[in-house]
């Protein structure tokens, strides 16, 4: 029994729910700091998304194995793609992994509803899309990683959305502060995705499951990569600027190292699995650091304001009056910085 439970917590891929944990963590970091936090709604909101994420790897390890991806991948590296792989070693059957899928989301959703009748219908909406299209990434009739969409798909979902429902079950209101912190975690989370996606190039191509870095190809596809890596490090000043997030949230450029050590990576073994491995690794990485970096920010934020502000947390929003001019010179002297 203990054995089986093991097995079925392996399935799961908790590492990846990081990712979950971050996204919520960050929405109720922006709430607490503008004076609204309930530990109860938090705790509850973080327990009902990571079993909706979690089911949601379980049934796309289902799915991928009925489309025959996993099945074919002899290029996986765990623990950062090919799916768990307790399917192929003969640890669960389909069934169980179907039913272990199925189980997980229904408690999830139970949560979600319960949210929802008690914070209201944004909770609702937020969760059932991200129901669907987590549960339909790989599942048919709509398999949205084999449309080309499914890197969109889980920007917004472990990003905007979840930071979004996670600010409203605090506040019961939406605003654009947590719509604009959250772009950062979303882009970063869509390069996990992506660079996780490059070893299983071959056995997504032979199956037809046409991620974009298979329609890409793999060197197009590493250099919309070294984009998504360095995109937050460009945005951030900017609505710092523009007065909408504070300036504590420049520490997300402690990670930019990092960042840059996994782009060289990627520019030189995008074509060779296990020597991209690095890059894997510290894509997951950065993305959790950053994720932790911005809720620190909110902290801090919350801590000057109860000391008097001995700095000023926002801006005053001059950059309007500059951005037609310096705009597009700061995007090309960044990105050629950093290239």
């Amino acid at each position: 029994m203990i054995r089986k439970l093991r097995i079925w917590i392996e399935e799961m891929r908790l590492p990846f729910l990081t990712a979950s944990i971050v996204a919520v963590v960050l929405g109720a970091s922006v709430a607490a700091k503008n004076g609204e936090f309930d530990v109860f709604y938090f705790i509850l909101t973080l327990i009902g998304v990571c079993l909706l994420h979690a089911g949601t790897n379980v049934a796309n390890d289902y799915f991928d194995y009925k489309g025959g991806t996993d099945n074919v991948n002899r290029e996986f590296i765990t623990p950062f793609s090919g799916g768990s792989r307790m399917i192929q070693q003969g640890l669960m059957s389909p069934k169980e992994v179907l039913a272990e899928a199925v189980i997980l989301l229904t408690f999830g959703t139970l949560i979600g509803l319960y949210l929802a009748y008690v914070k209201g219908l944004i909770v609702l909406y937020i969760g059932l899309f991200g129901l669907i299209s987590g549960f339909f990434y790989t599942a048919p009739p709509f398999k949205f990683a084999s449309k080309g969409i499914g890197e969109f798909l889980v920007g917004l979902n472990f990003g905007v959305l979840v930071v979004m429902g996670s600010y409203y079950v605090q506040t019961g209101s939406l605003a654009i502060e947590p719509l604009l912190a959250s772009l950062p975690v979303s882009i970063l989370i869509t390069a996990v995705l992506w660079i996780n996606e490059f070893p299983d190039y071959k056995a997504d191509k032979e199956t037809g499951k046409l991620t974009l870095v298979v329609r890409l190809g793999r060197k197009k596809a590493m250099e919309f990569y070294r984009v998504l890596m360095y995109l937050p490090y460009l945005i951030i000043p900017i609505f710092i600027l523009l007065g909408y997030l504070p300036l504590f949230f420049m520490m997300a450029f402690l990670t930019l190292p990092k960042a840059r050590a996994a782009v060289e990576i990627a520019k030189r073994f995008y074509e060779d699995p296990p020597k991209l491995a690095p890059a894997n690794g510290l894509t997951i990485t950065i993305h959790l650091q950053t994720g932790i970096l911005l809720s620190l920010a909110y902290v801090l934020a919350f801590a000057n304001e109860l000391f008097g502000g001995v700095i000023p947390n926002y801006l005053p929003n001059y950059l309007p009056n500059y951005l037609p001019n310096y705009l597009p010179g700061y995007i090309s002297t960044t990105f050629s910085l950093l290239a």
